[in-house]
């Protein structure tokens, strides 16, 4: 993502978390989170369900990216974080991981791409550009347009750790700052390959299947599609008040039916 675009969501997130300390008038509980956008419509769901039943509770639930997520929960701008990605050893300093889900990574191809599988060797080749046009692994004569997301996304990290390795994505690669984002720019390009969150799948583009196990909650519950990364919320220290109790719902049966119902294998259906 663009370093100033991050640093406008920042910026944002602070005045929004000032007026809302300092206001007079201010009679509710507050809780700031902020984070990736493959989260976020998850969290933001669980918050309008959880604010149905605490009156007195008002959440902000900001995207930004799984980076910006655990920068700003590490800094206290922020209650809690959103990450799409399992943090780093250097990541962790202060902060608690909860897993709240397992999210599928699908890698999506425009509709008029007659490819419909595709190993994880082919997927490599495509994305470090080694690949260059469809037709080299049996598609249309087109050109190949990578679509990534941007520096400092989940999304993005999960992908490069599981398929790429230490093989650096091409370039000249397209970058979008969300996965609603990478969606529209594969939808609108029949050469564009790109990756998107399970839960953001629709048929606006095509899901390919990799190494022949089709993307979906069950292959990503029983472990059998490769590309899977988790969803958390991060803490800085241990949970306690609000952030707790939010926290307590997310986990509770109630809070896993919800995340459930989001497209996200919810965490009470992992296997340990």
């Amino acid at each position: 993502m663009d370093s100033k675009y991050v640093l406008l969501i920042i910026a944002v997130i602070i005045i929004i978390s000032a007026y809302l300390v300092f206001n007079p008038g201010n009679q509710y509980e507050r809780l700031q989170i902020a984070g990736s956008t493959s989260v976020q419509p998850v969290i933001e769901k669980l918050a309008e369900k959880y604010q149905e039943t605490h009156p007195n509770v008002r959440i902000n639930v900001q995207g930004g990216g799984s980076g910006l997520g655990i920068r700003t929960v590490e800094q206290g701008i922020v209650n809690m974080g959103m990450s799409s990605k399992a943090l780093s050893p250097d990541e962790k300093d202060g902060l608690n991981e909860y897993v709240i889900g397992k999210d599928g990574i699908i890698i999506a191809v425009n509709n008029d791409n007659p490819i419909i599988n595709l190993t994880s060797e082919q997927i490599r080749n495509l994305f470090s550009g080694e690949v260059t046009n469809w037709n080299q692994i049996g598609g249309s004569d087109e050109e190949v347009h990578v679509v990534v997301r941007e520096s400092g996304s989940g999304t993005l990290q999960s992908f490069q750790d599981i398929i790429m390795g230490s093989t650096k994505i091409r370039k000249d690669a397209i970058v979008q700052s969300s996965t609603e984002a990478v969606k529209q720019a594969v939808k609108q390009d029949p050469g564009a390959i790109g990756f998107i969150s399970l839960a953001n799948m629709d048929n606006s583009v095509k899901a390919i299947t990799v190494n022949g196990i089709t993307p979906s909650e069950q292959s990503v519950a029983d472990g059998s599609y490769l590309l899977q990364r988790p969803f958390e919320l991060l803490i800085n220290g241990e949970p306690t008040g609000i952030s707790k109790d939010f926290l307590d719902y997310v986990m509770s049966p109630e809070g896993q039916a919800i995340i459930q119902n989001q497209k996200v294998v919810p965490a009470n259906q992992l296997k340990q």
